[in-house]
């Protein structure tokens, strides 16, 4: 049985290659990035060239696909006699605030006749190593306008935790787990929480939303995204008024899946420190 994980040199996917036991074959358009342990098979593929994906002997699939190609995708892993499809996809889904972004790929998955489970993060905290990274090495600055603005970002290695179970375990078929991340943070917060791994005193920028919004866009996030993370867009281009109504809740599938609490923000920091330090 063989399982393959696409998107295996990104923040999720390398975690779950690593945590996967038997045969697993890491999929990446650039094989020479990988770094993983000697029985993982590392292919070349591209999941906008669903015919460069090698299927054969597949029985498992970690999936992370955009809508153009999805439903070709789900059709040949299937067809190539794949039973059991994981998705990457977001807990915007489960808030009904994606409607063509990740919500289409499931609709595909779900209408295969695989088998099939839905991990739906929120926040990434990865996305400030991007985000903040470039700054803080350079100066022990943040570009952020709102400091006391609440986020409730989710570790990476979370996320890799229940793809695994599911993948490796019964019992999750028709199953989508929202996983929101520990309780909410100020972005102050979070940057003290960097401060004090990496042993400086970490200050915001007195900048304007379109100050900071023009400097995310310099780093190469697209403006949608941007604009959305700024809280001045809602998703898929919507109005942030669409949010005014979210709570921070703590989601329990985490722990319901996996027996453990979710990692702090904190302890991502901690894994983190040379993201954030001078290279």
């Amino acid at each position: 049985m063989t399982i393959l994980v696409t998107g295996a040199t990104g923040n999720v996917g390398r975690l779950v290659v690593r945590g996967l036991t038997g045969e697993v074959r890491a999929m990446t358009r650039t094989p020479s990035k990988a770094d993983f342990p000697a029985h993982v098979e590392v292919v070349q593929g591209d999941l906008d060239d669903p015919e460069s994906i090698p299927f054969d002997g597949v029985e498992k699939l970690y999936l992370f696909v955009h809508p153009p190609t999805a439903q070709e995708v789900v059709e040949r892993a299937v067809k190539a006699g794949v039973r059991r499809i994981v998705t990457l996809s977001s807990g915007a889904v489960t808030h009904g605030y994606d409607h063509t972004h990740h919500l289409p790929v499931e609709q595909a998955v779900e209408a295969s006749g695989a088998e099939w489970t839905h991990v739906r993060p929120g926040e990434f905290a990865a996305n400030k190593i991007d985000l903040w990274g470039p700054s803080i090495r350079a100066d022990g600055t943040i570009v952020h306008p709102h400091p006391d603005e609440f986020g409730q970002p989710i570790h990476e290695a979370d996320i890799a935790d229940v793809a695994i179970k599911v993948l490796l375990e019964d019992g999750h078929a028709g199953r989508a787990y929202t996983l929101t991340g520990p309780p909410q943070l100020t972005q102050r917060e979070m940057a003290a929480a960097i401060g004090e791994v990496i042993g400086r005193d970490l200050r915001f920028v007195d900048v304007t939303v379109a100050e900071a919004l023009a400097y995310y866009v310099s780093l190469g996030w697209p403006e949608e995204i941007a604009r959305y993370i700024l809280g001045i867009g809602g998703y898929e281009g919507g109005d942030a008024d669409d949010f005014a109504d979210y709570e921070f809740a703590v989601s329990p599938d985490y722990e319901a899946v996996t027996g453990k609490p979710y990692r702090t923000f904190a302890r991502w920091a901690r894994d983190h420190v040379a993201d954030f330090t001078a290279r």
